[in-house]
């Protein structure tokens, strides 16, 4: 009765319009409660529902900035596992 766990990364280059682009994609998404991301390589569809939890982190260290932006959330309708067959025998 394992749960397969799916993950999708995605590391490139963009310029701040772009950046933009995505953010205002996925806050869309969000509102709508079906975010899809997607590249050459892989696809995942997540499906924000209920209360999200919101992180988010920013720092300066000389020349380097970053900032961390984490949502995640607990889906309410959790699917019961698929019942395979058992069978005991005492023969």
């Amino acid at each position: 009765m394992k749960r397969r766990k799916s993950s999708f990364r995605h590391d490139s280059i963009q310029d701040p319009k772009s950046i933009s682009a995505i953010l205002k994609a996925l806050m869309d998404g969000i509102e709508k409660g079906r975010v899809t991301f997607s590249d050459e390589d892989d696809k995942i569809t997540m499906k924000p529902e209920g209360l999200l939890n919101l992180r988010l982190t920013a720092s300066q260290e000389e020349h380097r900035h970053r900032i961390n932006l984490r949502i995640s959330w607990e889906s309410r309708r959790r699917k019961p596992p698929k019942r395979k067959a058992l069978d005991v025998s005492a023969k």
